[in-house]
């Protein structure tokens, strides 16, 4: 029983507007849902991804006004954009600059061509090349050309203060392979441990960075939420559900969010993390053609349409 990848990362935004600007407009990105997070239905929760929607290639925002997160351990501290090519960085340099982006230019991490960047409320970024590796579905309306458009997730960094209890999660409950160390700050010694589901690669990876004596972070604008890794069908993901019963996690047992399903637990280190399935997908609902135009509203929530769109407002008017 193996996870597959990384299926989506979920963050927090201050300003929808303004976030959907920048997703759709400077990144390039498709929104292909538009909805609102089901425990908490006065915020948006706004996924953006490939032409496809496919899994692996979400990243979703909750719509929460607060001030900007305190970075620290005990959380997800940079998720990363898989891009195809040397040339494909230089191109997003030049964006990046041209939109006033903040960015960190070219580095290599982890033997990979990188570019950190910030989006507007501060959530850390990498744009990573993958050398063109697996598939890529791009948006054919996408103000980035085709060739230089994001393909994916992966891979996300981790900072918790102690090594072993996150350590046995990764490893010895959820089955991922310890691949490799790196140093995250390029100096002579390795500080962050890299693990791989699936048959690896950027879009199958965590990278767990080690930071004792770090103060915890406090959530807020710009800090990431959780992030999903994948399980392919239903019959891994029960199978999944008694597994994370018999190591003893404390979890959320089986959530049916209509577009996949979700188990939710947190491990030693103070990571959140959900596992999802790959289906049934975001066409269960709307067509491919038109995700993302409309409000969408699972079953549960379809009868209080009226009173959820009136707590809105539209994308569109926000200031951005």
């Amino acid at each position: 029983m193996q996870l597959t990848g990384i299926h989506h990362l979920t963050a927090i935004t201050a300003n929808a507007g303004r976030n959907h600007h920048f997703y759709t407009h400077t990144l390039g990105m498709r929104l292909v849902k538009k909805t609102v997070n089901q425990d908490d239905v006065s915020a948006y929760h706004l996924f953006y991804a490939d032409a496809l929607a496919s899994p692996g290639t979400d990243l979703t925002f909750f719509d929460w006004p607060s001030p900007r997160e305190r970075r620290g351990t005990r959380s997800i501290i940079r998720a990363g954009l898989r891009v195809a090519g040397e040339n494909t960085l230089q191109w997003w340099l030049r964006r990046f600059d041209e939109a006033g982006v903040f960015h960190g230019g070219l580095t290599v991490r982890d033997k990979r061509s990188t570019i950190d960047f910030e989006d507007p409320d501060g959530l850390r970024l990498s744009l990573i090349d993958d050398n063109g590796g697996g598939e890529s579905h791009p948006w054919e309306a996408s103000p980035v050309p085709a060739p230089y458009q994001i393909r994916g997730l992966g891979p996300v960094t981790l900072s918790v203060p102690e090594f072993t209890p996150t350590d046995r999660v990764l490893a010895d409950v959820l089955n991922l392979r310890r691949a490799r160390m790196y140093s995250f700050f390029n100096d002579s010694k390795p500080d962050v441990h890299v693990y791989e589901m699936g048959g690896g690669g950027p879009s199958a990876e965590l990278h767990l960075l080690v930071e004792p004596g770090t103060a915890p972070a406090r959530s807020g604008a710009g800090a990431v939420h959780h992030v999903a890794l994948r399980t392919p069908d239903i019959s891994d993901y029960n199978a999944w559900n008694a597994r994370l019963q018999e190591a003893g996690m404390p979890a959320s047992g089986p959530v049916d969010r209509h577009y996949f399903r979700s188990l939710y637990f947190r491990e030693p280190g103070g990571i959140l993390f959900e596992i999802a399935t790959d289906g049934p997908g975001f066409t269960t609902d709307e067509p491919l053609e038109s995700l993302g135009n409309h409000l969408a509203l699972p079953p549960f929530l379809e009868g209080r349409r009226k009173e959820i769109e009136a707590g809105l407002k539209p994308l569109a008017t926000v200031e951005v």
